[in-house]
Order: structure tokens, then sequence, then C-alpha cells
């Protein structure tokens, strides 16, 4: 669409992007991650599972017959740089917008010019830049041009799609999974610009030790490593031996401190959050603590991990080491009264007590065991001799006759049956063999063995 309110990403005049030429007349300015940009799916690196020979998207890109798709990965991944590369495509008109600029109106004008070209025969590929930041009503203004082929959608998104595009829209699309790049794959994107005579940095020499620090300090982002060995370049030019190889020292000056990749509040917060309490049940105390700190380096709110290990002390520790509890509960007292950066010496504490305790889940399953027979059999009624009795009627209805109070005994305990008639025999709480669990087991043991025999002590 001619005019300087055209939300076209690519004009129909521009070159196909598998050529040079585009990409080698752009501004010299521009940042070295932007000039680098491949130029065919033969330049992109770390997706071979999409994009090499016989890969589902390479085959779909150099068919031209692309879906509505979504194209799912961290940052630096390459998600924008295959749009582009999908301009290639014949007899498709391209069109761009930003999720976090669009709104309803902006997408209603991109579905009616893909009406009006549908009408002429031509295919219209929106390209919608960070998916998630479109709210319900966005997406559902969206969902019917999906659905009638109006337009073919090419979603690209940081976030898990499961929980940021509704239901309706994702049934459409294929979810295309990006990963993140290895310390190979960035290797030889920093290497290709860094050597590249007409778009990167011309031969510029790299020590071995920079190139690793470059790949390193990326942290999985191919945009960053090339915004980072920009910024080196730059640096070693203004140092005292401006012909030697990019120093390392360089490079972590240019990096400056490690951001991470996380959020408080969506898919990244989860994973970590989920391979903590992972690694403290599986006794791995430097898994839990490497967790841990990924957490709190990341802003994460302390108070959730301590939480998190209070809950995990009464599900996955339980009664194997009672004590479990109160020092995870402490722990969280602790953070909450002292707060950052000390909070992190109880939260190690804790984090490592849990992770070496004895496991046992038998009181969390019991209790899912007792509300399962709750289910099945409804709310049986109490047995008398445990009904409260606080009036002469209901002393008179038999309430609370024959109960017998276990102080009154030697030993603390009666062998009075307290479950509902019809479930009289059902037993919830199987305690584990393993710390001291093992001695409430055998306690528990002859309870019920007395129990089920009438109290014999021979039993006991």
């Amino acid at each position: 669409m001619a005019g300087d309110d055209s939300l076209e990403l690519f004009p129909k005049a521009a070159p196909r992007p598998e050529t040079a030429q585009a990409v080698e007349g752009a501004d010299p300015l521009a940042p070295l991650a932007d000039r680098m940009r491949p130029r065919n799916l033969d330049e992109v690196v770390g997706q071979d599972a999409l994009l090499g020979p016989g890969g589902a998207l390479r085959t779909l890109i150099e068919a031209g017959e692309l879906p509505s798709l979504i194209l799912w990965g961290p940052p630096g991944s390459g998600k924008t740089t295959l749009a582009r590369l999908m301009a290639g495509i014949r007899e498709i008109r391209f069109e761009g917008l930003s999720a976090v600029l669009a709104g309803v109106k902006e997408i209603r004008a991109v579905a009616e010019r893909a009406a009006y070209e549908k009408r002429a025969g031509v295919r219209t590929l929106l390209f919608l830049d960070e998916l998630h930041r479109l709210n319900r009503a966005q997406q559902d203004v969206l969902l019917p041009h999906v659905e009638s082929g109006t337009v073919t959608l090419v979603g690209a998104t940081t976030e898990n799609p499961s929980f940021e595009v509704n239901a309706p829209l994702l049934s459409r699309c294929r979810v295309f999974t990006l990963s993140r790049l290895d310390e190979d794959a960035l290797a030889t994107v920093v290497e290709r610009a860094a050597a590249d005579e007409s778009r990167g940095l011309g031969g510029v020499a790299l020590a071995p030790e920079a190139l690793r620090a470059i790949a390193d300090a990326a942290d999985g982002d191919a945009r960053r490593a090339l915004n980072v060995l920009e910024s080196a370049a730059t640096i070693h030019r203004c140092g005292p031996d401006p012909e030697s190889p990019i120093s390392p020292e360089s490079v972590r000056e240019a990096a400056g401190r490690r951001v991470f990749v996380h959020d408080r509040d969506r898919d990244e917060h989860y994973n970590v959050a989920s391979a903590f309490i992972k690694s403290l049940r599986a006794s791995d105390p430097d898994a839990a603590l490497y967790y841990l700190a990924r957490l709190l380096d990341t802003g994460d709110d302390p108070l959730f991990a301590a939480r998190r290990m209070v809950i995990f002390a009464s599900e996955d520790v339980g009664n194997a080491d009672p004590s479990a509890l109160p020092l995870a509960t402490s722990a969280f007292l602790a953070v909450e009264r002292i707060g950052m950066p000390e909070g992190r010496i109880p939260l190690a504490q804790a984090a490592t007590y849990l992770a070496c305790a004895p496991k046992s889940n038998a009181s969390y399953a019991a209790l899912g065991r007792a509300s399962q027979t709750l289910e099945e059999t409804g709310s049986l009624p109490v047995p008398l001799h445990l009904r409260n009795a606080p009036t002469p009627l209901m002393k008179s209805e038999g309430y609370g006759r024959d109960y017998r109070y276990p102080h009154d005994k030697d030993d603390q305990f009666v062998p009075d049956a307290n479950l509902p008639e019809k479930i009289r025999e059902r037993r919830f709480y199987q305690p584990k063999d393993v710390g001291a669990e093992t001695e409430i087991a055998e306690r528990l043991a002859a309870w019920r063995r007395r129990r089920k025999d009438g109290g014999k002590e021979s039993d006991s």
C-alpha cells in the first residue's frame, strides 16, 4: 500500500531476501546485528532441526505454502529474521505489525486490505512481532481473518503460546519452537560478522578467548553477541594496540554486567522455579542452590522461594524429618524480617537442609486418598462416640456415648474404630521406612493391629 501510512513490512518492489542486494545496500551506520541478518536460509545458524535439509519449516518456506504459524523462541534466536526470509515466497504480499503498537484499528485495516487483495488473487502474510502482547480483544478481532484465510498469520513470541494465545487462535496455527543458540552457533555468528568485508567489521581479528567470552556473555542471544562484538571492536580500536586481535578484556568491558534471561511472572520464571523444587526433591543440593541463585540474581521475589520451601518441607519431607517444616518456616520469617541481600543466607541454609533431608510424601498422599474417599462415599455419618454432646437432647440421642479418653490409659491408646462404618477398613496414611517416619510406621502398625483385634495387648 502506497503512502506514508503503509503498514507493509516489505514493499512489493523489495528484492527477494535470498539475494544480497538489499542488505548490502543498507545503511552502513545501522547496528551490526541489523546489517548481518541472514540473507537466505543457509546463513541461519542454530536451528538445524527446523531449517536443515528436510526440516519442516524450511520445506514450507521453500514450497511457498505457509500455514498460519507461530515462531516461539528466546530473544535473538532468529524469529524476526525468519519472517524477513519469508518475504521471498512467490505471489504473497507482506504486512508487518508490532503487537506493542498495534491495536484493533490497525488489525482491521490490515484485514481490509488483505480482503481486497484476496479478491484479486493475492495472498497476504501478516507478520505480528511480540504476539504475546496482543490482548484477548485484539486476538478475537484477528481470529476470523486467520480462520477464513484472509491473512496468513506469522506471529513471533518469546512467551509460551499455550499461556499467551487464546485457544481458538492457537488451534489454527502451527507452532515452531526455536532453540536458544549454543556456543558453537554463537561463535559462527561472531566469526562471520568479524570477517565480512561488506556488511561486517571487515576482517577484525579475535583472540580465541575473546570469542569464547562473547559467546558466554551473549547467553544464547545472537543479537546480543553481535552488539557485544561491535562495542568490543570500538573499545579495542581506541586502545593502546588497535592492530592486535580483540582481547577478552575489551569484550568484558563491552559486555558489562551479565543480563540474565528471566522474568518474574512468565514462562522462564516457572521453568526455573520448577527446576528448583525438583532439584530439592531429587536430593541434589548443588542443583537446588544453582536454581535458587538464578531466582535471586535475576530479581525474583526472595519470599517466593521461601514460600516454596515451606510447602516443600511438608509435601516432600514430611514426617521423615519433622524439623524440616519449622526450619523452612523460620527461614521464611528471617527473609521477611531482614530482607536482601542478607536474606540469601537463611535461604541457602534451608535449601541445603531440605535437599539433604530424608524424603516422604506420605502425609500429603494420605490426604489425597482421604479426599478421594470422600468424593466416592459422600458425607458418611460420624460414629456416635466421636460426636460432641453439649445438650441433654444430644446426649439422649447417643452423642458421645462410649467415648473413652485416651489419656486415661497408661499408653494413651484406646482401640475404638473412629472411621465411619462403611469405610472402617480404609487406610490412608502409609508411612515410609525412611528417617523419623520409620519409627512412626512401627508405632502406627502396632496401633492398627490392636484396633483390628479389639485392643489385645499381646499384639502391641
